[in-house]
Parts: C-alpha cells; sequence; structure tokens
C-alpha cells in the first residue's frame, strides 16, 4: 500500500469507526477533555494526509480543515450522546459522512474529488465498474451468462 492510498483510507475510515472503539476507555473525570483533543489531532491527520495525497492548495487545505474539524467533532458529539444506541449512532455517522463528501466536492477540483473517492471506494470495499471486470472470485457467477 503506498503513502496515497494510506492517507485516503484513513481519511475515509477514521469517521467510521465502530461505537465499539468508544467503549475500549471509559469516559472519567480524567479523560473527559481528551475527545475533543483527540478530535482535533485526528482532524488535522485527515487534513495532512489529504493534503499530501491530492495536492491540495492553501486556500483547499484551510477549507478542507474546516470540514475536517466540523465532522470529526460531530461525530464525537453522536459517540457520546448515542452510545448505548448503535443504529442510531450509525445513522448519525453516516449522514456526517456523507454531508463531509458534499463539502469537499464544493472545495475539491473534480480530478481531486475523483481520486479521493476511488480511494475511499477502495478502502470501504464498495465495487467499482472497473473492480467489478475480470475474474470474479471463487464460487461466484462470472455474470457471463455462463452458470
Amino acid at each position: 500500500m503506498n503513502s496515497k492510498s494510506f492517507a485516503l483510507a484513513l481519511c475515509s475510515l477514521s469517521l467510521a469507526l465502530p461505537a465499539a472503539a468508544q467503549k475500549i476507555a471509559p469516559v472519567t473525570a480524567k479523560t473527559a477533555a481528551a475527545p475533543s483533543a483527540t478530535a482535533a489531532a485526528r482532524a488535522e491527520a485527515l487534513t495532512t494526509n489529504m493534503t499530501q495525497a491530492l495536492g491540495l492548495t492553501p486556500a483547499q487545505q484551510e477549507k478542507v480543515r474546516a470540514i475536517n474539524v466540523n465532522s470529526v467533532r460531530n461525530v464525537e458529539t453522536a459517540r457520546q450522546r448515542y452510545s448505548q444506541e448503535p443504529a442510531k449512532l450509525r445513522g448519525y455517522i453516516d449522514d456526517v459522512s456523507l454531508a463531509r463528501l458534499d463539502q469537499l466536492k464544493d472545495v475539491l477540483t473534480p480530478t481531486q474529488f475523483t481520486r479521493y473517492q476511488q480511494k475511499r471506494e477502495e478502502k470501504m470495499g464498495i465495487p467499482t465498474l472497473r473492480g467489478s471486470q475480470g475474474t470474479p472470485p471463487p464460487g461466484l457467477p462470472s455474470g457471463r451468462g455462463e452458470d
């Protein structure tokens, strides 16, 4: 895996971490301030990775940073609010992710956004038209009418 694909994978997956990760370190008086510090660090890491992988301009970098900070904070807030309701949490995270994609589409060039989407889809395991061509996994029909 090259550094560009790793950076985009980190970007796309960091917002969709399972709620189970929240349960690993219960919030206590000592760790109550940690989520916002962690959220800021995560947003900064996302921005840095996207800057390197997509060649963002300084103006794009600032807009992407603001989008990332807002999205990560919204997810962290949802994790705290819906920690006992995984279905609601998943739905909220999906909504934040879609809103983030819409915002990124307005900031990135069409080429940058296409590149971002391709890497994101690869890392999330979303099949694409290009990915569906070729030899299917064992046990699955080829789709060529030869069942």
